[in-house]
Order: structure tokens, then sequence, then C-alpha cells
């Protein structure tokens, strides 16, 4: 197969059109966190029921991620984008005409599912088309991923106050799958197929325990990110922020994520063995949480940058961590597929039971504690990754 990276200016189109796609892969989630206290004004919802908002499009995230490569193997990788994009679309338009919780979730699953889509087919078509620099391209894939929760969680507001509706705060976040569908559509040409994965019993990874390892790692990283996502913009409204500077202080730190998932891959681009720049990023995350909880109004922008940075590197050396385990890009989808998948449910209840420990202690303080003790463990399974050892645990 040729390559697009032979051809310099079709390989920036394409990733171009890589970064626009990713942009619609959070707004949907990270714009409810800012509007949330004015969307109990109007629908009746307790902390626990707010967090299905979260909760259930990254389980449906998680489901549908296991759909995502046969679906990309039966209509193309191009046309399933396409296609994901369009329910990605649809999904947030709806929420101009909501009126009930159960058709806010709903709406929720639906972009959840189409996210899910994208995100399983994205891993393998960079590993193949950029495969010369696949930590720097996952880098700003996952960049842009994390700059539409940015844009979302920092303009929601703002948007919501022009125009005097948080459902069109929630709903104009589909003109960026207008955009991206355009872009991507234009370049259907620049994407030949996946090259096949090979002969022999590789094609599940259910009964491999080095997957599942990667996969519970995946998890417990994304359930930190669910939750910050979901919980900081209402824990500072507790603490006695307005809507918009709460929405300003997430937008804030989903851009450190930004500058964090740019550099971070980066920097590990040409290193083997990435097991240090990960523990790095696990610090930074519980020193975050740490102060978070010790000392919310002090030093208020230095807890969101650390949490940021921490986070914002975690996700995309998540994935890269799987996708070095395998050469051949269909089978190292699969594998980050599966990842994403088993990670995804995992993630997904933690914003849940951050909303429990809300409704039922009166604060977030034990949510985030919880959490520092889960990125813990997290630092004691990244020494498990040595890449000298990877072929004996995934072939």
């Amino acid at each position: 197969m040729e390559n697009v990276h032979a051809k310099p200016t079709t390989a920036l189109w394409l990733m171009l059109s890589v970064v626009l796609v990713a942009l619609n892969l959070r707004p949907s989630m990270a714009a409810v966190g800012p509007l949330l206290s004015s969307i109990r004004g109007d629908v009746p919802l307790s902390f626990s029921t707010a967090s299905l908002l979260t909760m259930l499009p990254v389980m449906a995230m998680g489901l549908a991620m296991f759909f995502g490569i046969g679906l990309g193997k039966r209509l193309g990788e191009h046309r399933s984008i396409v296609l994901s994009l369009v329910v990605i679309g649809l999904a947030t338009l709806s929420r101009l005409f909501l009126d009930s919780a159960a058709e806010l979730i709903l709406s929720a699953i639906a972009a959840g599912v189409g996210i899910a889509l994208i995100q399983a087919l994205m891993p393998a078509l960079i590993k193949s088309h950029f495969r010369d620099n696949v930590s720097l391209f996952m880098g700003l894939y996952v960049t842009a991923i994390m700059g539409g929760a940015a844009l979302a969680a920092s303009f929601s507001p703002f948007i919501q106050v022009q125009t005097g509706s948080w459902r069109i705060g929630l709903a104009i976040w589909a003109v960026l799958a207008v955009l991206a569908l355009l872009f991507w559509y234009a370049q259907r040409a620049a994407l030949p197929p996946l090259p096949p994965a090979g002969a022999g019993p590789q094609e599940s990874f259910f009964g491999n325990r080095r997957a599942w390892l990667l996969a519970i790692f995946f998890g417990l990283g994304t359930a930190s990110y669910t939750c910050v996502l979901a919980w900081l913009a209402p824990y500072y409204v507790e603490q006695g922020w307005s809507e918009q500077n709460a929405g300003l202080l997430l937008g804030f730190l989903t851009a450190m994520e930004v500058v964090s998932g740019l550099i971070t891959p980066a920097i590990a681009n040409r290193r083997q063995d990435k097991r240090s720049v990960v523990a790095v990023l696990l610090v930074l995350i519980i020193a975050g949480f740490c102060g978070l909880i010790l000392s919310p109004q002090h030093l208020t922008l230095l807890w969101p940058c650390l949490l940021g940075l921490g986070i914002g590197g975690l996700f995309p050396m998540s994935l890269i961590l799987s996708l070095d385990h395998l050469d051949n890009p269909r089978r190292a989808g699969g594998l980050t597929a599966f990842v994403q998948g088993i990670g995804y449910l995992i993630a997904g209840v933690s914003p849940l039971i951050a909303g429990m420990i809300r409704d039922q202690l009166g604060s977030f303080e034990w949510a985030w504690w919880s959490l520092t003790a889960v990125v813990v463990v997290m630092l004691l399974i990244v020494l498990r990754f040595d890449p000298r050892h990877y072929a004996r645990h995934i072939r």
C-alpha cells in the first residue's frame, strides 16, 4: 500500500481532516458540566442522575468500540467515519429541542456511539498512514480531542449568556461535525483500505492478560479524565464560583491537556521505553488532586494546570503503549479498540460513583481522594510495560 506520508501535501490535508474529526469527540460531554446548574433549573436532575450524562455516553463508547473495527471492515474506514460524524452531529443538534432528562441522556448515548466508532478506527489509520511518527501524530490527534473539550467547556457558558439558552450552548457544537464532514469527505481518495491483520487466531484479545492490563490501565486513567470533566466545574460552583468562571477553569485545565498532549508524545516519540514519561504524568495528576482537596481556593490555577498536564499526556501515552505492542496496523488498531472498549466501560462508572459520593457525603473531596489512590495503583502497573518483553505478551 502507498502510504500518504510519502506525499507531504496529501499527508498535511489528511492530518488536518483527522484533527477536525477529533474536535468532535468531546464537546457533547464537555459542554454539560459548566451548564449543569442551568440544566438542573429546567430539568429535574440529582447529581447522581446528572452523572449519567457523562457516564452513559462513555459506557456506550465502550460497548460500541467492539463493533467499530467490524464496521470499518464492512463499510470501509472512510465511510464509517462519515456515518459516525453524521450521528454525532444529529445527536448534538437534537439538544435544541430537548425537554426531559431522558431525552438529554438519549442524545448523549447516541453521540457516545458515534464517538466510539471513530475512536475504534482512527489509531489504526494513523499507524498505517504515519507509521514513521506514530507517537507524534497520535499526540496531535488526541490533542485535538482534548481541544474540542476545551472549546466546549470554555465557550458553552458564554454562548448560554449571549443567547439566554443552555440548549443552544449544548447544540451549537454540531457546527464542528459539519466542518469535519466537509474535510473528511474530500480525503476519500487518500485513504486506501488498511492491510489485513494476517493469519492466525489473533483477532480476539479477550483471552490475553496483557491486553486486559493495558485496558485496565487505560480505564483507570480515563476515569480521572471523565470525573474531572463531569465534576470540576460543579465543584467550584459549590465553592462559590460563577458558572462562567468555573467553566473557564475547566477550559484552562483542558487547555493544559492540549499542551501536554502535544509535547509529551513528541518527547516520547523516539524512546522505545516510555515508562518514565508515563510515571511523571501520573505524579503530576496525584499532585493536582491533592491540591484540589487540600487548598482549592489557593493557587487556584496550579491544581488544574497539574491535572491538565498529567491527564493530557496520559491519554495519548496510554494508547501509544498499546500501539507499540504490535507492528501490523490493523492488529494494533484491534488491540487499541479492545483497550478502549474495556477501558471506557471501567471509566464510565466513575462519574456515577463520584456523583453518588457527592449526594451521600455532601462533598466531592472523597471522590478526589479515591481517584488519587487509583493513580497510585497506576504507578505500580506502568512498571510492567517493559518494551523488551512486548513480543512475549502479545504476538
